[in-house]
């Protein structure tokens, strides 16, 4: 999955933006006596290996970024340090107040809002991304997580996720109330209108009216129940010694469904049939 280089970047791109007093691309730039002379990509070691991010540069050099020092080649992730304590409701002063304590950062109450807002517009991009035309298999499930929204409540996170060599996120989407079918269709209708013309195998858990809802997107997707809802929901109805048992026979008896084989033969380049 690919993020922290995008965080970082945004941050960045805030934290320039605020030290030089206009955004990207606006004519004050070229009255301000200083502005943006293009970028230069670093290499950091992250929490998740090593990732490149592009750093901004003024033409005075006066330029002195505080989410990523100078010379710095370990970056212990910018959700922790700026998204994480605004998404949990802190305000840009305690954040500021919690740079300073725990990472030495002195960071200004306007950098701060600066570098959120560079970062939601980072993450509405995201959202909004063009899809390939057809997905091999789609995993889709509702994670219920606490959401800050004037009072903390539990709200249900729509996850819609492929697997093709690698995982990639198409989406996360805020729900109200319970997880509901008919959310997952108004959630798989955009992922259809963002380029997703097809999907073979659609991996769900057992949601009642879930099914239906995949069928009305893409008529000739594959709905496949998610293996671990499957175990769970067995598990109901024996006792824990048995566990194990159960959970062979399931992985003995689990073989590819021909019908989305057979769709994807023709999608297959030469080369890798080979």
């Amino acid at each position: 999955m690919r993020s922290p280089g995008r965080g970082s970047g945004a941050a960045l791109e805030g934290e320039i933006t605020d030290h030089l007093g206009y955004d990207k691309h606006e004519r004050a730039g070229g009255e301000a006596g200083n502005s943006r002379n293009g970028t230069r990509t670093k290499t950091v070691i992250t929490d998740v290996g090593p990732v490149e991010i592009t750093v901004p540069r003024d033409r005075n050099g006066s330029f002195e970024p505080k989410i990523v020092r100078k010379r710095q080649r370990r970056l212990s992730g910018v959700d922790e340090m700026v998204i994480s304590p605004a998404a949990k409701g802190l305000t840009t002063g305690e954040i500021s107040a919690h740079l300073a304590e725990v990472y030495g950062a002195e960071v200004s109450k306007q950098t701060i809002s600066t570098i959120t807002d560079k970062v939601i517009d980072g993450m509405t991009e995201w959202q909004n991304r063009p899809l390939d035309v057809v997905y091999p298999v789609v995993l889709i499930d509702a994670i219920h997580v606490k959401i800050r929204d004037g009072q903390v409540a539990n709200r249900p996170i729509y996850v819609a996720i492929t697997v093709d060599g690698e995982r990639d996120i198409l989406g996360l989407w805020s729900g109200d109330g319970g997880e509901g079918a008919k959310f997952w269709l108004h959630v798989l209708t955009e992922i259809k209108n963002r380029g997703a013309a097809d999907a073979l195998t659609v991996v769900c858990d057992g949601l009642k009216g879930l099914p239906d809802a995949i069928e009305q997107v893409w008529p000739q997707a594959v709905v496949q129940t998610c293996v671990v809802h499957l175990l769970r929901a067995s598990f109901r109805y024996a006792a824990r010694q048995h566990w194990d048992a159960i959970a062979i026979t399931f992985e003995g008896r689990l073989t590819p469904r021909a019908p989305a084989l057979i769709r994807y033969v023709p999608l297959l380049r030469v080369d890798q049939m080979l």
